[in-house]
């Protein structure tokens, strides 16, 4: 269904002057019963999808409206959600073409893939294309894509590894994107200035804003502390010095990140256009090369970020294909929304009782909701979408969001109980939500929460008995690096939770005491397999139960950053001394929360003896075999190599 479309003769002239698609499409999820795909139109327009076999149409016609959802989220800019169920099953372990036909005019000829988006078809092919396999055998996966990183982008690996695959073996099954996707609380000063150049040229909607010192979300393009500086933004008062502090980051970092909030993403306009940002290279056209800042630092800075920029730009071709040709599931981390999100219960009382704070974060979930998080299960979010089309609709003649409705659909984001999701594979897919279900610390008000609370571990334990083998997707490493987790104890016991993002699941004792008594409830599948991302560094451990005759089989894989890593000096001193501190025979290990696990740490190939940690961008690859167990575990880099950490000795030129 349509929503209310612009009538102006002058905004009709100018969108039929821009591409007709602005980004997409992305794959998302697919099955036999299943195609799903996301994508933003610079007008609404009809779609024709064909999905083919060889030759043989499987599927070949209009859309229907129950099919497609186009929100209209500028006056230049439509969100197409497609969601359509086949008729027939569709084949599995073959490849699948698709494609989508835009008629803009009546009287205009049908626009395919291969003439709005070239870029998106493989270099052999003709249109993109992906393969629903029956069973999981090579999953792809990574979290935190920094554009204004200085390494090279991870998903070019993954556009790599799709184009050089030439049996069915080495043809991934999917990509799991597990956290991070986009740094809406860490933004380079140029990617805010093409930022707002998209918002202009788009028309994307504005909003009324409420508690800081502007009133209205157009105003962030003529403010002096717009730049770097948007800390200043909120009034003077004893509250707002509290919000500053746990919200904006006005706390430096020193051990494990740094706090770059002063480009805090603040409107849901800023938040889209980011999206289209960091998804597509056609937006990019409407980048001016003007530098809005003055301050010679600002300037100083901006012109280095903007050299980072470029490169990653220049990338973006192949990190849209890969999304186009593999099919892409993600779940949110902090950064997504904002640095240390629902750290503890202050953290929540602080952010979410002022009105800016409040936005802020509601826009960054409604762009998850309409960008991520709908692509994964749509089933799940028709009740919001329709919310959505409300507000969407609701926008006067200066294209303003309701205040009123924004309001209210924010707190139905901020109170849906639905981001996880479970997919029907071999072996079992479950992603966990470890933001929003969090166990409150008993102790302190100010002590890091648990990553999940008892009703949601309850849950996840009841969705995984009687599995033989399961694929856990957690954001957070399960099982981290001790001494990492030892630092981030005591920072949290003189109150500072926030310098050194102490979140990890040993940080909770209820919750730590809960999971651990999943993995060791005889009827919990016999295999676990978990992803994990978020630290900005690659390890692989394996994991048992001590004192048990028929203990699970953990793995603990974790592959960060896709455009980001630690930096090397600082991680090869923790890595380290956490051999040191933590060997098998020490006595520490017995007051860690883990002491019933004996972790064996898989060394990575190519490291100095007895390293355990690797640090270079790019994506993890896992190969399992029929039982779910890995036969191959390894950390491809962005700019190629990478090492392994189980399975065959990995093959720099593959």
């Amino acid at each position: 269904m349509l929503s209310k479309p612009d009538s102006s003769e002058n905004t009709t002239s100018q969108a039929s002057t821009l591409p007709p698609v602005l980004a997409g499409p992305l794959l998302r999820h697919t099955a036999q019963d299943a195609l799903t795909l996301w994508l933003i139109t610079s007008r609404p327009t009809e779609l024709f999808l064909r999905l083919s076999h060889g030759d043989t149409h499987l599927i070949n016609r209009n859309l229907a409206e129950n099919e497609l959802s186009q929100l209209q989220v500028g006056t230049r800019a439509w969100l197409n959600l497609i969601s359509v169920t086949p008729k027939k099953p569709l084949p599995t372990d073959v490849r699948l073409e698709y494609d989508l036909g835009l008629q803009t005019d009546r009287d205009a000829d049908t626009l395919w893939i291969r003439d709005w988006a070239p870029h998106l078809c493989p270099d052999d092919q003709a249109r993109p294309g992906f393969m629903i396999k029956s069973r999981l055998d090579r999953i792809l996966h990574g979290s935190c894509r920094r554009p204004h990183h200085p390494s090279a982008d991870g998903l070019t690996r993954v556009d790599r590894e799709i184009q050089t695959a030439t049996t069915f073996e080495d043809t991934p099954a999917l990509l799991l994107l597990t956290g991070d996707q986009i740094y809406a609380d860490d933004v380079a000063g140029p990617m805010l200035h093409a930022i707002h150049c998209v918002i202009h040229q788009l028309g994307l909607f504005q909003e009324p804003l409420e508690g800081a010192s502007l009133s209205h979300s157009r105003e962030l393009t003529s403010k002096d502390q717009a730049y770097y500086h948007r800390d200043k933004l909120l009034p003077e008062s004893e509250f707002n010095e509290d919000l500053t502090e746990r919200f904006f980051g006005g706390v430096r970092k020193p051990v494990f990140t740094t706090a770059n909030a002063g480009n805090h993403l603040i409107s849901f306009a800023e938040v889209v256009a980011m999206y289209l940002l960091v998804w597509s290279p056609t937006p990019w056209q409407f980048v001016t090369d003007a530098e809005p800042v003055t301050n010679s630092d600002d300037v100083e800075r901006y012109r280095k970020e903007r050299k980072t920029i470029e490169r990653f730009r220049e990338t973006l071709p192949s990190a849209a294909r890969a999304l186009a040709n593999l099919p892409v599931y993600m779940i949110f981390d902090d950064h997504d929304v904002t640095d240390d999100w629902n750290l503890s219960a202050l953290w929540e009382t602080t952010a979410y009782e002022h009105p800016f704070s409040r936005r802020i974060i509601g826009n960054a979930l409604l762009g998850y909701l309409l960008c991520q998080g709908w692509g994964n299960q749509p089933q799940h979010f028709a009740g919001l979408l329709q919310e959505c089309r409300s507000l969407f609709q609701s926008t006067d003649n200066q294209h303003e969001l309701d205040k009123a409705r924004q309001d209210a659909l924010i707190d139905q984001l901020l109170h849906f109980d639905h981001w996880h999701y479970t997919l029907d594979t071999r072996p079992m897919l479950v992603v966990l939500d470890t933001r929003t279900h969090r166990w409150r610390s008993e102790m302190r008000r100010s002590h890091p929460s648990g990553l999940m609370d008892w009703e949601a571990l309850t849950d996840f334990q009841q969705t995984i008995i009687g599995e033989d083998a399961v694929v856990v997707v957690s954001p957070a490493p399960i099982f981290g690096v001790k001494l990492i987790e030892i630092i981030q104890r005591i920072f949290t016991w003189f109150g500072k939770p926030l310098l050194v993002d102490a979140e990890n699941w040993m940080a909770h004792r209820g919750a730590a005491s809960v999971l651990l008594n999943i993995f060791a409830h005889p009827k919990t599948p016999r295999h676990f397999v978990i992803l994990s991302g978020d630290v900005h560094y690659s390890f692989a451990y394996d994991v048992t139960l001590r004192h048990k005759r028929n203990s699970p089989r953990i793995w603990q894989i974790t592959s960060s950053g896709i455009k980001n890593e630690f930096p090397n000096a600082l991680l090869e001193w923790l890595d380290r001394l956490n051999r040191w501190l933590f060997a098998p025979w020490s006595p520490l290990n017995w007051f860690t929360k883990r002491r019933r696990m004996k972790i064996s740490p898989q060394l990575p190939e190519g490291r100095e003896a007895g390293e355990r940690l690797w640090n270079a961008s790019g994506i993890g690859d896992v190969r399992l075999d029929e039982t779910g167990s890995p036969t191959a575990i390894r950390q491809l880099n962005a700019n190629g190599g990478g090492t392994c950490f189980r399975g065959d000795r990995y093959d720099s030129g593959s």
